[in-house]
């Protein structure tokens, strides 16, 4: 009966919304036209506005500065060149052609200043009366969004258009004039750029400062105490003597200090109990950069992953009866504001799921402290219906995309929330004039963190007994430790996001396609989830801080994007801003191009055939290789892997030539190894496949299970039958039986340890790597 109501529901507000879609036509039976940039966004709006309008999706920039030569004149006012780029002949042909049979154009990227561009490159190329087309924007793909967009259309905002192309420009002028000397004095395919050098500079510097840093031994004593009669015991952390903070520097301090307290008839007495009640208030709702950080830290996401899944999010999913609906705002912003639709619909549903008492008298309002580049454009990063809870809907959802909205979801709503309420307890235990501290945090009433705990496992699991003044407690155990103090740490992709934020550099919209391009062009590499400068990297960083100090220059950097925001807020003349930058500059690589010296950069590792150190080389297409120093005289080369080592020698094979008949070889290629024949007049080369022996487990399927790399490079395992076959796994195969269930086992290499476990969902098997499956078998066969 439920059901029958839904689908009643649901038909008449269809008809309501083709009721005003008709109403939308004009007298001559026209549609109007919405033009946005991705196809999932359009799939999701088409099914908001119905059929009163024609959706359209740019696919992206249609117009950008040409490829092949700088495209920008200085001589005459910094005029820019645009074409259309390559590929989007045909877009640009179907958009003219819808526009031509449309009454009105309605310009919908995204709502900054790229997407205000695009707009305006798409407003350029469209045969059509400028009156007769209009920019709407909005922060959500929502019924109601759209509707007010739709509604209250603008013009394109020039002024935002400019700082963009002011941008663009810059971009150019930089890449463009110090690149080629880079290529010259270096190597093919570098690249300078007004953030991407920064950041470089900055991973660089920290590894300098990691290189320099000298560590000192320290020590800390803690001990594992009892109340009389109890065998509980807690930790305490010896932190006074005579009331003052102690220092313990080597081991000989520290055994003075265990043999006095170790004596016997040493008496520790809790001398001082402390109670203290607090709040622990929510954080605000997610911004471009503390998405990227938080799910780096708690998903393991790259700043281009979480990007690339937001973006998804936003743009729409399918969600079975309800179609294509967009799941969150923009999530391009610096602002933590949220509107005041979404302020009461999250205090609906908190009041409504948890009660009235997790609500706070007065909603939360959140302002970003004004600084450095802070925009209030538009709203924090939310979900666009709160109603829409992550497990309601994670059967529509990837793995991927479910852990990132929930991610969202559950911050938003926790940053509506009450604050939760804390009693904190501290004690300190004197003995011979040392002071022991402990202290433990209990939450008397859980708050916002019923949706959103964000305690380290540390703090929820730290616990001590209750203590009264004056009780004699009992030394259960005493525990020096020895430490070394620790360089800073290298930067993850999260940390340098946060820096790049508080130093003012780039914009919530640059800080993934920088990250990714230090890594493309060799000058970074990820080591352990931290972004390590390669030896090209601190080359090139050399370079451009001897010789372009400016565009290397934090304070430079973060002065520029205020310039920027200057030409956005119709406060600067964006030719003048250019003109300021470029004179001087121009000055500057005219000094750089007589100074710079041809660089080569040495290795440890020596030419097999003529013992000259072998030199970090780039090809045409800008990847790493080591050649001999001593070319041309000696021409010899070894391939790098993407982390820049060598790569792996050749490696014999059982598989022969199709052609030749001649034994083949296994060598690495950057993109999978391959097999190349081994002579030398035959280049016979194809993809090596690496075999697992082991049977397809599928009914009726004789293939084997072979490794694959997924196309984000993960490597899983399935049938050599693929796609008449279609049996995968995330694990290796063992080629062993679950004696449980009759699945097969694989061998799961985690980081608490290898396990061998079923691999059927539901199962439970599993046994340590060494562990004998048949005795396992036998004891349950007695059972």
């Amino acid at each position: 009966m439920a059901k029958a109501t839904t689908k009643k529901k649901v038909k008449k507000e269809e008809e309501k919304e083709t009721k005003e879609a008709k109403e939308t036509k004009t007298s001559k039976g026209k549609k109007s036209l919405v033009i946005v940039e991705s196809p999932a966004k359009a799939k999701t709006i088409k099914k908001i506005l119905g059929t009163g309008f024609q959706i359209k999706a740019s696919v992206g920039h249609i117009r950008d500065l040409p490829k092949k030569k700088i495209g920008v004149d200085v001589k005459n006012n910094y005029e820019p060149e645009y074409t259309i780029m390559a590929g989007k002949e045909k877009v640009v042909e179907e958009l003219n052609e819808a526009a031509v049979n449309s009454d009105k154009v309605f310009l919908a990227p995204d709502p900054d200043r790229e997407g205000e561009a695009i707009a305006w490159h798409i407003a350029s190329i469209l045969d059509k009366p400028q009156e007769d087309i209009l920019r709407i924007e909005f922060n959500e793909i929502t019924k109601t969004a759209i509707k007010e967009a739709i509604n209250h259309p603008r013009d394109i905002n020039m002024d935002m258009v400019n700082a963009q192309q002011a941008r663009r420009i810059l971009d150019r002028l930089v890449g463009y004039k110090i690149s080629p000397i880079l290529w010259q004095k270096v190597g093919k395919g570098l690249s300078a750029g007004r953030v991407q050098s920064v950041a470089v500079r900055i991973i660089c510097e920290r590894e300098a400062e990691i290189e320099a840093f000298v560590s000192k031994e320290y020590w800390t004593i803690d001990g594992d105490f009892s109340k009389p009669k109890s065998s509980t015991t807690f930790s305490a952390e010896l932190t006074k003597y005579d009331g003052k903070k102690i220092e313990i520097n080597n081991e000989e301090e520290s055994q003075k200090i265990v043999d006095v307290l170790t004596k016997e008839n040493v008496e520790f007495l809790v001398s001082k109990v402390s109670n203290r009640e607090t709040q622990r208030k929510p954080q605000a709702p997610f911004i471009t950069s503390t998405l990227q950080r938080e799910a780096s830290t708690r998903l393991g996401y790259s700043v281009k992953k979480t990007m690339q899944v937001a973006q998804k999010l936003y743009e729409g999913i399918e969600l079975g009866e309800s179609g294509h609906v967009g799941l969150i705002t923009y999530m391009r912003t610096d602002s933590t504001r949220i509107s005041d639709e979404a302020r009461d619909a999250a205090k609906d549903y908190i009041v409504n799921h948890y009660g009235k008492n997790y609500y706070p008298e007065t909603a939360r309002i959140y302002s970003k402290k004004k600084g450095k580049n802070t925009q209030d454009a538009h709203e924090a990063v939310r979900p666009s219906y709160v109603d829409k809870s992550p497990d309601s809907i994670k059967q529509y959802l990837t793995s991927e995309q479910y852990r990132l909205y929930k991610l969202i979801w559950e911050r938003f709503v926790a940053s509506q929330m009450e604050s939760a309420k804390v009693k904190t307890t501290s004690a300190e235990i004197t003995a011979e004039n040392y002071t022991f501290r402990a202290s433990t945090s209990k939450i008397t009433f859980d708050g916002f963190l019923i949706v959103y705990d964000d305690r380290d496992e540390e703090s929820k699991n730290k616990n001590i007994p209750e203590l009264t003044k004056n009780t004699v407690l009992k030394l259960r155990k005493i525990n020096p430790k020895q430490h070394f103090t620790q360089p800073p740490p290298r930067y993850s992709e999260a940390t340098l996001v946060k820096t790049l934020e508080e130093l003012g550099i780039g914009r919530p919209s640059t800080y993934a396609p920088t990250i990714a391009t230090i890594q493309d062009r060799g000058y970074v590499i990820k080591q352990e989830k931290a972004l390590a400068p390669t030896p090209l990297g601190q080359t090139v960083n050399e370079l451009m801080v001897k010789h372009f100090t400016d565009i290397v220059d934090v304070n430079f950097t973060a002065g520029m994007e205020n310039k920027l925001d200057e030409i956005a807020e119709n406060k600067a003349v964006w030719q003048g801003i250019l003109g300021e930058f470029y004179e001087p500059f121009a000055e500057v690589l005219k000094k750089a191009k007589k100074e710079i010296e041809k660089v080569e950069i040495l290795t440890e590792h020596v030419c097999a055939n003529c013992g000259k150190p072998m030199a970090i080389k780039s090809s045409r297409w800008g990847s790493q290789f080591l050649g001999c120093s001593g070319y041309p005289d000696c021409k010899t080369t070894m391939p790098l892997t993407k982390d820049l080592k060598p790569a792996p020698e050749d490696r014999p094979s059982d598989e022969v030539c199709e052609k030749c008949n001649s034994p083949m070889i296994i060598k690495y290629g950057p993109y999978g190894d391959y097999l190349a024949c081994t002579n030398e007049d035959c280049k016979t080369k194809k993809k090596f496949v690496k075999k697992t022996g082991i049977a397809c487990p599928k009914e009726d399927c004789e293939g084997e299970l072979i490794e694959k790399k997924s196309r984000y490079g993960k490597v899983f395992y399935g049938c050599d039958k693929y796609p008449d076959c279609n049996f995968a796994l995330w694990h290796e195969p063992t080629g062993e039986k679950c004696p449980e269930c009759g699945e097969m086992l694989v061998h799961k290499r985690l980081k608490r340890g290898d396990k061998i476990a079923c691999s059927a969902k539901g199962c439970k098997y599993s046994r340590e790597v060494d562990e004998q499956p048949e005795a396992k078998t036998e004891s349950k066969k007695e059972e």
